[in-house]
């Protein structure tokens, strides 16, 4: 894995590359191929990437309206989403 592949710094990362290298992460680990140092590199990329999806997620969710519609079914406003 190069310097710039194990980079901390996801901030220009959008949740679909996020996943993408995600994904391509979990492949690798589950191949079996890779040598324990890099597997260990890579599963803490992983945990990174994980975290920055779940952010992505949330901020996404908390941005999510909901339409309020009136007696007559026409939208009235919006409220934000009920958390759970």
């Amino acid at each position: 894995m190069t310097e710039s592949a194990a980079s901390t710094d996801l901030t220009g990362y959008s949740f679909e590359k996020a996943v993408a290298e995600l994904e391509s992460i979990v492949a690798r680990l589950e191949r079996g191929d890779v040598a324990l140092d890099e597997s260990i590199a890579i599963y803490e990329r992983g945990e990174l990437l994980k975290k920055h999806c779940e952010t992505l997620l949330s901020a996404a969710e908390n941005r999510i309206e909901k339409i309020r519609l009136d007696r007559a079914g026409k939208p009235a406003g919006v409220e934000p989403l009920d958390r759970e």
